[in-house]
């Protein structure tokens, strides 16, 4: 039976591999992270990890998902992974609770959406190019929508696939579309028209 050392040191080396695989996938991360005052283990919010040298823009991603690897979040193509979201605006950690600014909305729509989905993600088996539709009712996230998109997939030592499972923020005609047309149709639209991965929709639709 292993000990509570070696776990701790499994889980640690395991941290560190997964960090520097997203990193390979979204370029070096902030040295500043957001942690929740309840942790998420516990039943509170996600802490949320900040990628501004990747992308125009900046890509904000969970690390607590895949923590039990046991018990992490796994779907059809990921025996393990974490979620990320892209918005196009600048780091800008001075507003993260002005809802003023730019990114201090943007930021508040994506921590919401992470703080939702990470739970259910670990109940449901969300697949790239499936598509998600908030309760009209639902605080905050009434009537919004999102597409799923396979953004980074890594072969791990075990044989076992960790990936990063993009939430990408639509239009409800795109959802719309996806659910009639597949959603690798719809990614393939937001690509060519030069919006994924972004969440921001002061856009035009695709569709």
């Amino acid at each position: 039976m292993a000990s509570t050392n070696d776990d701790e040191r499994l889980s640690d080396q395991w941290y560190d591999l997964k960090s520097s695989l997203m990193e390979k996938s979204l370029g070096p991360e902030h040295d500043v992270v957001m942690h929740a005052i309840i942790p998420y283990a516990i039943g509170g919010g996600l802490d949320l990890y900040y990628f501004p040298n990747g992308l125009s823009g900046t890509a904000i991603a969970t690390k607590e998902l895949s923590e039990d690897l046991d018990e992490c979040s796994r779907n059809d193509v990921y025996d393990r992974y974490e979620l990320v979201m892209f918005t196009r605006h600048a780091l800008d950690l001075d507003s993260v609770h002005d809802a003023s600014t730019a990114f201090g909305r943007a930021h508040g729509s994506i921590n919401a959406i992470l703080n939702c989905m990470a739970p259910y993600s670990a109940q449901a088996t969300l697949n790239p190019r499936e598509t998600c539709e908030f309760p009209a009712n639902m605080e905050k996230l009434g009537g919004r929508c999102l597409v799923f998109a396979d953004y980074a997939r890594h072969k791990l030592h075990d044989g076992d696939t960790f990936g990063l499972l993009a939430l990408v923020e639509i239009f409800r005609s795109e959802m719309e579309y996806a659910r009639e047309n597949g959603g690798e149709q719809l990614l393939q639209l937001l690509k060519q028209n030069g919006h994924y991965p972004f969440s921001d929709l002061d856009r035009v639709a695709v569709a």
